[in-house]
């Protein structure tokens, strides 16, 4: 296995302390960090960026661990840091606007954690930079090709999002997902942004 390129290790240190701080003074963090609806009173726009380096749970933490380092530490290495950094802000960023937009339309007071927005704008950049990649699911363990892996649970979440009312922002994973896209298209110069660069 290659080592870790320094910024995915540095989010996986960065989220794992945050997580086990969470053990110590959750009520303080949530209340800080987390984001909150804006009607609700708690709401900062540094919630915006804080929220992700937040989890509800041991699994919670592990599988967006687990992700950040399946498909981001490539990522890393095809663009570097800098670029890799601002994709991810852009993923977590559009995650955010989307659980707002659904949390100021359902009137939902509860705040969102995790990491989970910027991950599915990773899975879906995977995706599109290595198509015919194959990819492993845990549970099943299926085989399949890396951009029907972004099919797949683009569909799920999209399902979820209308019939699920528990406790997972599926329409934030889905606006990572959108943030994620358009990323992609600003840096190719491609519509919504104008013409392919020459």
């Amino acid at each position: 296995m290659p080592p870790l390129p320094p910024v995915t290790k540095t989010l996986i240190l960065i989220c794992t302390a945050v997580f086990c701080l969470q053990t110590f003074v959750p009520q303080s963090l949530t209340l800080w960090l987390a984001l909150w609806p804006v009607g609700s009173g708690l709401f900062g726009p540094w919630q915006v960026v804080s929220y992700a380096f937040l989890h509800g749970g041991l699994f919670h933490l592990f599988f967006n661990m687990l992700g950040l380092w399946m498909f981001g530490s490539e990522l890393e290495r095809v663009w570097g840091q800098k670029r890799y950094l601002q994709f991810l802000l852009a993923g977590a960023l559009a995650a955010a606007a989307a659980q707002m937009a659904v949390t100021a339309m359902t009137g939902s007071q509860n705040p969102t954690i995790g990491a989970s927005g910027a991950l599915f704008a990773l899975l879906l950049a995977f995706g599109m930079l290595f198509p015919n990649r194959q990819v492993m699911l845990l549970i099943p363990p299926i085989p399949m090709k890396a951009r029907t892996f972004v099919v797949v649970f683009g569909a799920l979440e999209l399902l979820l999002g209308f019939m699920d009312r528990g406790d997972i922002a599926h329409f934030a994973h889905l606006g990572g997902m959108v943030g994620g896209f358009l990323m992609i298209r600003y840096w190719r110069r491609q519509a919504p942004f104008g013409g392919r660069r020459r």
